[in-house]
């Protein structure tokens, strides 16, 4: 981890990790803790979306999960998806160094350091994973639950097209070059046939990445701790926070069935499909999104 933080970036010490964290808005206002998903760093919330949502009554907080930007690296080996299930033996669990579990109580670790009680989780992709991870074991830590773009794991989902599926298993960048063009390539992909206008953002977004710091090795541990974590689809009925499930109509890399599957699976839960939307979040869809996280959070204050 790179000891050069960003004006407004912070350290907090979270059990044997630091978690690198952000905010925006008045420290006195309700919170809203986002998650961000597999590889990518809390960057990919990017400031003018946290503004905007901060704008409207908010301390947003975003931080680097554990093994990517600046915060921890874990101590542990990086085996390959492909490798580890290959070595698991018939009825084995797949072993990782850590679970999605574990990084829902980082999570928690950083609203306790924050010293917030309750705040609206909101998680996109592998972040949405992690906030329901916190909704089904520390539900009330949670006002409200937004699930963007993610699963409930079930195996009997559709997976990802093809394209995308080529990218998630692509073997990692060893140079800051190669990382710029494999993150914009990937961007352009999970973003789908949608929002061309984004591509020249993806650039940028990516340089800005790489300056934070790489981490080909934690986002491979961050594969793992999402195929090891297993299925939430037993567990996600226990939900009882105000819960909103967002899912783009084109994603390629998490179909759209797993969110109506989200959405089905906890109680009262209300889907909202954006047309053209991938996986991904670009600006055209910042208004929406950000209605819909403020609507939902409206009925916890």
């Amino acid at each position: 981890m790179t000891s050069r933080l960003d004006p407004g970036e912070r350290l907090a010490k979270v059990g044997d990790v630091e978690l690198c964290w952000q905010s925006f808005g008045d420290e006195g206002a309700p919170v809203i803790l986002l998650v961000m998903g597999l590889g990518a760093q809390m960057i990919v919330w990017e400031d003018g979306f946290c503004e905007r949502l901060a704008a409207r009554g908010f301390r947003v907080v975003r931080f680097d999960n554990r093994d990517i930007g600046r915060s921890s690296r874990i101590n542990a080996p990086a085996i390959p998806l492909s490798q580890a299930m290959a070595e698991r033996k018939p009825g084995e669990k797949l072993k990782a160094p850590y679970l999605l579990k574990d990084m829902a109580a980082d999570t928690i670790g950083l609203l306790d350091h924050l010293g917030v009680g309750r705040a609206h989780i909101v998680g996109a992709s592998m972040g949405g994973m992690i906030a329901q991870e916190i909704a089904i074991h520390w539900p009330k830590r949670v006002a409200t639950l937004t699930s963007i773009m993610s699963t409930t794991g079930d195996p009997r989902l559709p997976p990802p097209k093809p394209e995308a599926l080529a990218v998630l298993m692509a073997p990692p960048p060893k140079t800051r070059d190669e990382f710029i063009e494999a993150n914009a390539h990937a961007w352009r992909v999970f973003r789908g046939h949608g929002f061309p206008e984004e591509e020249p953002r993806d650039t940028a977004r990516a340089r800005r990445a790489a300056d934070r710091g790489l981490s080909p090795e934690g986002a491979a541990r961050q594969l793992l701790a999402v195929y090891a974590s297993g299925s939430r689809k037993s567990t996600l009925p226990s939900v009882n926070a105000p819960t909103l499930v967002i899912h783009g109509a084109d994603d390629p890399l998490v179909p759209i069935e797993a969110g109506k599957d989200t959405a089905a699976s906890i109680p009262g839960a209300k889907l909202l499909v954006i047309q053209r939307m991938g996986h991904a979040l670009p600006q055209a869809v910042w208004p929406t999104i950000i209605d819909a996280v403020v609507s939902l959070a409206s009925l916890a204050r």
